[in-house]
């Protein structure tokens, strides 16, 4: 998937079928951090180069890199045949808990219920976290339920709400047999 606007540059390459192969090259350090723990615990294979108008703020890279990741998730799964289709993953981050619960249904909303202390983590603004995960919402198709359970580190609190979106969407979209 490539998108380029007037504020980004973005280039988005992914392989559900992968191992948690990744090549992450953004202008944001701890998304990156953040993409790439979502590759290794979904074990999709992900390539991706993002670049921004990082002059003004993060919001539109994260944004349109959370588009571009729906929009590839929406090509992977095509027809959807056979997959799970729901996912649920409660994972833990030290003193943080959080739960992910994924509906790949085709009616894109998004619950987040997440506090995180920090307004910033490096360069990235953390209330775009709920923005990267709305624009892939959006653009996949998928119902997702975010809920930060505990937490008080906001390194903690990100890291566990990427670990568990990872897992409960490697649960939802891998093929079961005997569901069509």
């Amino acid at each position: 998937i490539k998108r380029k606007t007037r504020e980004t540059e973005i280039f988005v390459e992914l392989d559900l079928d992968g191992n948690g192969v990744h090549q992450i090259d953004t202008e944001i350090t701890f998304l990156s951090h953040m993409l790439t723990l979502f590759s290794v615990h979904s074990l999709c294979n992900l390539k991706i180069a993002a670049r921004g108008d990082m002059d003004v703020d993060d919001h539109h890279t994260v944004e349109d890199i959370g588009i571009c990741l729906g929009e590839a998730i929406k090509t992977a799964l095509g027809e959807k045949q056979g997959i799970n289709r729901y996912g649920e993953a409660t994972v833990p981050m030290d003193e943080a808990l959080a739960r992910v619960v994924i509906d790949m249904s085709n009616r894109p909303y998004l619950v987040y219920t997440v506090d995180v202390p920090a307004e910033k983590l490096g360069v990235l603004t953390t209330e775009n976290i709920k923005e990267f995960f709305r624009a892939m919402a959006d653009h996949a198709g998928m119902t997702i339920h975010i809920d930060m359970l505990r937490g008080e580190n906001s390194h903690h609190i990100i890291e566990a709400v990427f670990k568990a979106f990872a897992r409960a969407f490697r649960a939802a979209v891998t093929i079961e047999p005997g569901i069509e």
